[in-house]
């Protein structure tokens, strides 16, 4: 069974720094393109960056120049390095990934649980 565990959130204040880490575990092949989302109090989930299997990274307008997702392939987890955090930053953060439990059979999407982000002014 494929699980991802998200941690490092918290509270911090405003102009400060967080790392999230996702870790995936369980019975896996492969982990193809792996993405952060957040969903903030009456809104809707929102995609804050992606990477692919490889090293190639997107990002929203609203994080960009400030967060930096990365990926370590052996350890099978993914990381999120935000900085310069703003109080609209607040929200639980997801991690996303597809994820090949088979060779032969196509990827299936998993998520974790989320970790709360708080940014205080």
């Amino acid at each position: 069974q494929v699980q991802l565990v998200e941690s490092g959130g918290g509270l911090v204040q405003a102009g400060g720094s967080l790392r999230l880490s996702c870790a995936a575990s369980g019975s896996i092949w492969r982990i193809d393109a792996m993405a952060w989302y957040r969903q903030a109090p009456g809104k809707q989930r929102e995609l804050v960056a992606t990477i692919s299997g490889g090293t190639r990274t997107n990002y929203a307008d609203s994080v960009k120049g400030r967060f930096t997702i990365s990926r370590d392939n052996a350890e099978k987890t993914m990381y999120l390095q935000m900085s310069s955090l703003k109080p609209e930053d607040t929200a639980v953060y997801y991690c996303n990934a597809a994820i090949r439990v088979r060779y032969y059979e196509p990827s299936s999407e998993y998520w974790g649980q989320g970790t709360q982000v708080t940014v205080s002014t």
